[in-house]
């Protein structure tokens, strides 16, 4: 066995016994944790494809990077994210499935973390026994640890933001919050449609490598990975709608200040008409030689402005 952690098979039956490669019992449940390094070295004594082996090179670029079903083995790339640290960056690995054995292929897992939940998977112990699907069920199942939380948690958010916008107490960078947070769920959303794919193809079983009575397992999986699924849309449903309502309320809170312009310049527009008498200058204008014609207009004014005033208030103007 190397000793620099590249390569590391476990036999499991009551506990998980670590083998080399040459120990391998094609009749005993087995699980191995390889670099895509080793994978290549490794690839011709398990017949997997040249193609097989290149995929795992590269880091997928997208979620849904598809399953290939091969005579004797399937094969997926996923990504592996932390719903509670979206700033991490994501792990990738490749899961190569074969009757009695599963491979995990780290393509890139930077903190180890992935390693971890395989390590904890098959460790388990199983009160019927242990058998591949329950190791692969158990495996999926670590990768959404926590997903449970985040989905209520992310509840708890809208709902407190929802209140700010019914309160007038958002934050000018609240739309860019709002966006942030869609864009957690779409991750979210592609995340599990992986996962999706990846237990239809195992159930569908078109190579025969899973036993009929103990695809219970992974239809449980994709059941639960279904709820989740469906719990993060309804979220994303929420934050669209938050979307709308802080629209309109901006809406809202627009057509209030414009009103209040309206009633303002419907108070002193007249005032604008009386300069605009007074401003004639005709020498005719009685008021013009009256030596309190200036203070009258301004009482006019005053009087005019007060009495609109308190008409507006009563009609409930402002």
């Amino acid at each position: 066995m190397r000793k620099n952690g590249d390569v590391m098979f476990y036999q499991l039956g009551k506990n998980a016994q670590q083998i080399e490669i040459n120990q391998i019992d094609p009749n005993a449940i087995t699980a191995g944790y390889v670099s895509a390094a080793e994978l290549e070295r490794i690839s011709n004594g398990f017949g997997f494809s040249h193609t097989t082996v290149e995929a795992c090179r590269a880091v997928s670029r997208n979620f849904r990077s598809g399953v290939e079903v091969f005579d004797d083995y399937t094969f997926t790339e996923l990504k592996v994210i932390d719903p509670l640290d979206f700033k991490a960056e994501e792990d990738c690995v490749a899961l190569i499935i074969k009757k009695n054995l599963i491979i995990v292929v780290d393509v890139t897992d930077r903190d180890g973390s992935t390693k971890k939940k395989f390590l904890t998977a098959i460790n388990k112990r199983h009160v019927k026994g242990v058998t591949l699907e329950k190791v692969i069920y158990t495996f999926l199942d670590l990768l959404t640890a926590g997903n449970n939380k985040y989905i209520e948690d992310t509840g708890i958010q809208i709902t407190e933001l929802e209140e700010d916008v019914l309160k007038g107490n958002t934050e000018e960078d609240f739309n860019l919050d709002l966006l942030h947070l869609k864009r957690e769920l779409l991750t979210m959303h592609n995340y599990y449609e992986q996962l999706l794919d990846i237990t239809e193809a195992i159930e569908e079983n078109e190579n025969d490598i899973f036993e009929d009575d103990d695809l219970r397992y992974i239809s449980n999986m994709h059941n639960k990975l279904q709820r989740l699924k469906e719990d993060v849309d309804s979220l994303s449903s929420l934050v669209a709608h938050l979307q709308d309502a802080y629209s309109a309320s901006l809406d809202l809170s627009l057509n209030h200040t414009m009103k209040r312009f309206t009633v303002i310049t419907s108070i002193f527009f007249p005032l604008t008409l009386i300069v605009g008498w007074y401003g004639m200058n005709f020498e005719s204008m009685p008021e013009f030689h009256w030596k309190y014609g200036y203070l009258f207009v301004i009482l006019l004014s005053i009087l005019v402005v007060t009495v609109l005033a308190i008409i507006g208030k009563k009609k409930k103007w402002f």
